[in-house]
């Protein structure tokens, strides 16, 4: 940092514009001159949509992110051996390679208490908790080879979203928008979903835009007929008012970048003034389900009042993306279980836990695959299924799981992912992955090749180095592609 580096300076370099799309957009330091002198004189977009590298097989994303964690060995990685060694203690040779317990030492084996079957020419295993998605077998992709780095909520949380354990990196969805636009001028590019009386874990650092410009984080839409606080203009000013407002303070500020042109800061707010302008009457249509039949709003459970939260989430998250929304990440939220707000982090009392949060989500995201499906947006939909980790194989508490950051199932489907497909698998427990392990990094990786793009050329100058989404990791996992 130079010793003539002004406060102002210091501060549009660092990032720190925390306002919403509508309010307030910082543009941080490391754009190339010639893009931060566009962005000053009105000339550079940074909406406007771009091409990927390569023919994309996927349009859109929509990131399923089940909060908690769950126990992935009692929904998809059935383990018979798992079930002929439980109560006993765990084999020295399964803990080779953990380094640590997470929270609550190494317990005894837990076999997972569900029913199981096959289900599809897939043959995929399912429990008795996912009885709607399981009719979906053929359509899915896992991955049982997971891994992670971590074993605390936030941190891992926050690595599954930005590929860092610590804040101030951008998230995927942010990197998705930076790197491909809008692809409907009047919604922005990266929106956040998600359901229960407050954020989850961590918080909107988790749709953070990091060091690229503000324009690109994530836009939380609540529940409600205004989705986004403060959208609307106050009582008594009319629309024509405020656009001759808008265009005022336009004209003062592009007089002001003319003569200030290092000075990025102006057109990064006023693009996030003319989103939010256009957004007053698209957004609210976009999420609105009054138009959707009983038939469809049936699909996603929202007659039900154990899945109309997250099918609602889920409804509108189909609404965004056939709006041309590139990226929608929908969050789990805490449910009242016996008069404790929980998410699926059960260290205790798991079978109840998993019963609740199962049927919250089984039938809603069954009802999205099969909405995409019918409407021939799978294709160039993504839907990722995650969580930060899993649960161990070993018990707690009597009843529970711990955190299992080494190895578990997530999937994706549609988007050009190979269809009724499995990839890796863990030991004979379920604890740890075998074979061609598949970190974040390798997830976002592969995600973005669905979209076009390669990971190492979606680059961002940042304080002079020259940053990407895989941060100095990642491959993409080409089995895992049609």
């Amino acid at each position: 940092m130079s010793k003539h580096t002004t406060r102002r300076e210091l501060l549009i370099k660092g990032g720190l514009g925390l306002g919403g799309l509508a309010l307030n957009g910082l543009i941080p330091g490391g754009l190339n001159a010639a893009y931060a002198s566009e962005l000053a004189n009105g000339s550079a977009d940074p909406l406007a949509p771009k091409p990927p590298h390569f023919a994309a097989k996927a349009k859109s994303v929509i990131w399923l992110h089940q909060d908690g964690a769950p126990s992935t060995l009692d929904l998809y990685d059935y383990k018979p051996q798992l079930e002929k060694l439980a109560g006993q203690e765990v084999p020295a040779s399964f803990l080779k390679g953990i380094k640590t317990s997470t929270q609550g030492g190494v317990g005894k084996l837990y076999a997972s208490k569900r029913s199981w079957k096959q289900y599809g020419e897939s043959g995929a295993w399912f429990s008795d908790l996912l009885p709607n998605l399981a009719q979906h077998a053929d359509k899915l992709t896992f991955i049982k080879s997971s891994v992670t780095v971590g074993a605390t909520h936030d941190i891992s949380i926050l690595k599954l979203n930005t590929g860092d354990l610590n804040p101030g990196r951008p998230t995927l969805g942010a990197w998705t928008a930076y790197a491909l636009g809008s692809g409907n001028r009047d919604l922005p590019p990266y929106v956040v979903l998600y359901s229960g009386k407050k954020e989850p874990s961590g918080g909107s650092v988790n749709w953070s835009s990091g060091f690229l410009p503000a324009v690109y984080q994530g836009v939380a839409f609540r529940s409600g007929p205004s989705p986004i606080l403060y959208l609307q203009p106050p009582e008594l000013v009319a629309l024509a008012q405020q656009r001759d407002n808008l265009d005022l303070l336009k004209r003062l500020n592009q007089h002001r970048a003319a003569r200030y042109p290092q000075d990025t800061e102006l057109q990064a707010r006023l693009n996030s003034y003319e989103l939010a302008y256009r957004m007053q009457a698209a957004a609210p249509e976009s999420v609105d389900l009054s138009k959707e039949s009983d038939a469809t709003k049936a699909l996603y459970g929202l007659d039900e009042e154990a899945t109309r939260d997250y099918g609602t989430n889920l409804l509108r998250a189909r609404r965004l993306v056939e709006r041309g929304v590139r990226f929608v990440q929908v969050v789990t939220g805490a449910v009242d279980i016996d008069g404790e707000d929980q998410n699926w982090d059960a260290h205790k009392n798991l079978e109840r836990n998993h019963a609740v949060h199962a049927r919250a989500v089984d039938k809603p995201i069954a009802g999205l695959l099969a909405d995409l499906k019918s409407r021939g947006l799978l294709d160039s939909t993504l839907v990722v299924w995650t969580s930060e980790f899993s649960r161990t194989p070993y018990g707690q508490s009597g009843n529970g799981r711990d955190h299992n950051p080494w190895g578990y199932t997530q999937w994706i489907a549609g988007g050009g992912a190979k269809a009724g497909f499995t990839f890796g698998e863990t030991d004979e427990i379920g604890l740890k992955s075998q074979g061609v392990t598949v970190d974040t990094y390798d997830l976002h990786a592969t995600v973005l090749a669905l979209l076009g793009l390669d990971h190492l050329k979606v680059t961002f100058l940042n304080n002079g180095r020259s940053e990407r989404p895989t941060v100095v990791y990642g491959e993409v996992i080409k089995d895992l592609i049609a």
